[in-house]
């Protein structure tokens, strides 16, 4: 598979297995990796969790419960650098462990990777999995009301309604079927 965003990354390119991915970014491997709750290692699930904090509690000044006992009924899909340190993330469920459709959250980027196409990457990554988890299926996502254009350009569409989460506003997105 190759992938061009013109704006943010050169090509990529992936060798990959399911589960595997390694992608060459503008002279950097990014690896990423699908996992089940059960799969991830100790190193893994602190290094997320981590990730996780530091940019939903710590950066963005909101303190909320990040262990919602949701972790357990998820895929986990994550991005490492060169030096195995976890970069990117997002938790994959299927259809009705969430939503009634299959859906992503905690979509993260570490603060140093962001810009350079990684956000981009890793949800471009999570979109393929889904599809073979789940075949090609409509798509749902709470986001973050400031990251609808970024979500936009990756075929999900604002429906309009919006929420608070945590003191930051929300809205729901959907990506249709078919899409590339």
């Amino acid at each position: 598979m190759r992938i061009c965003n013109p704006n943010m990354i050169e090509t990529i390119t992936r060798v990959s297995s399911f589960k595997t991915d390694v992608i060459f970014m503008q002279n950097r491997t990014m690896t990423w990796t699908l996992k089940t709750f059960k799969e991830l290692t100790i190193d893994e699930l602190h290094d997320i969790i981590q990730l996780r904090i530091n940019v939903f509690v710590v950066e963005q000044n909101c303190p909320y419960p990040e262990l919602d006992g949701k972790d357990r009924l998820a895929y986990h899909f994550f991005g490492q650098n060169n030096e195995g340190k976890i970069v990117a993330y997002t938790r994959i469920f299927a259809p009705g462990d969430y939503y009634e459709q299959p859906a992503v959250g905690r979509v993260v980027v570490d603060s140093k990777h962001r810009g350079d196409g990684t956000g981009y990457a890793l949800m471009l990554g999570t979109i393929e999995k889904m599809k073979v988890l789940f075949g090609d299926s409509e798509i749902k996502i709470g986001a973050q009301k400031y990251l609808v254009q970024f979500y936009e350009k990756l075929g999900f569409t604002n429906t309009e309604e919006e929420y608070i989460e945590d003191g930051i506003p929300h809205v729901y997105m959907m990506r249709r079927p078919g899409l590339l």
